[in-house]
């Protein structure tokens, strides 16, 4: 297999894919023919990258794998082909997915001790239906309570690669969640 075939192997499955593909994810494409190694993958998608540098569209590595997203620059435009407003989060909900971005994992008792106020039960939920947190064990105190996390999706949505490229909490200005949805809204 030529260089030029894989890249496009990879270019049609990454547009044609609706989540980032990790690199077995790539390799299972080729099903009952020799796969590339990783390396081969890696340098196909590092000139790919290379070859979209200056185009409405980057290839980016976030935790799920590799996708494909419009560059920054267009957000405003794109923004009026859908009469769907994105959704609006409140302070509540945006701090407690900063405690629990930030302080992973953590209990609802600990979020609440440092907020200072008791955290609504459909904060929780909603920020689960959204996938952004999921109950990843229990804490060993009497009552057990639920030890809450970040998800893949949660790295994807925000286009990270892993939560050590969240900005430093004690450098933010605006809080650490508002902070990421604007990254996010970009």
């Amino acid at each position: 297999m030529s260089d030029i075939d894989l890249k496009q192997i990879l270019e049609g499955a990454l547009f044609a894919s609706r989540e980032p593909m990790s690199i077995y994810q790539m390799k299972k494409l080729f099903g009952d023919q020799k796969a590339p190694t990783e390396g081969m993958l890696r340098e196909a998608l590092a000139s790919l990258a290379d070859e979209y540098q200056d185009r409405a569209v980057k290839l980016v590595e976030v935790a799920g794998g590799f996708r494909f997203q419009v560059i920054d620059a267009l957000a405003p435009y794109l923004m009026n082909l859908t009469d769907e407003k994105p959704g609006k989060y409140s302070r509540a909900t945006l701090e407690t997915l900063a405690m629990i971005a930030y302080r992973q994992p953590v209990t609802r008792g600990e979020i609440e001790a440092v907020r200072g106020v008791a955290v609504n039960t459909q904060i929780i939920r909603t920020l689960e239906e959204r996938g952004w947190i999921t109950v990843v064990g229990h804490k060993e105190v009497p009552g057990r309570p639920a030890l809450l996390a970040t998800t893949t999706q949660f790295l994807n949505d925000f286009g990270l690669k892993s939560l050590e490229e969240l900005p430093n909490a004690e450098d933010l200005v605006a809080p650490p969640a508002e902070d990421l949805l604007d990254q996010m809204d970009n």
